[in-house]
């Protein structure tokens, strides 16, 4: 795969392998996801984390559309 162009960092256990200079917790580097390109930094997509979602709702503001951006990109190259 030499043309990798985003790589979606799924959890606390891929942040913790790729990012070693991480945030001290996982809310606090997915906020931050910007200082991590060409990574990007997410929570598990799990059920278990709605009620994670339901309390950082800049997750669905800020951090959902700036994912958005790349992929439609990708998408539509």
């Amino acid at each position: 795969m030499p043309n990798v162009q985003l790589t979606l960092l799924i959890g606390a256990y891929a942040q913790r392998y790729y990012l070693p200079q991480r945030r001290r917790t996982l809310t606090a580097t997915v906020q931050h996801y910007a200082d991590y390109a060409p990574y990007f930094p997410l929570v598990h997509p799990s059920p278990l984390n709605y009620g994670w979602m339901h309390k950082n709702p800049w997750f669905e503001e800020r951090v959902v559309p700036a994912l958005q951006r790349p992929v439609r990109v990708l998408v539509d190259a």
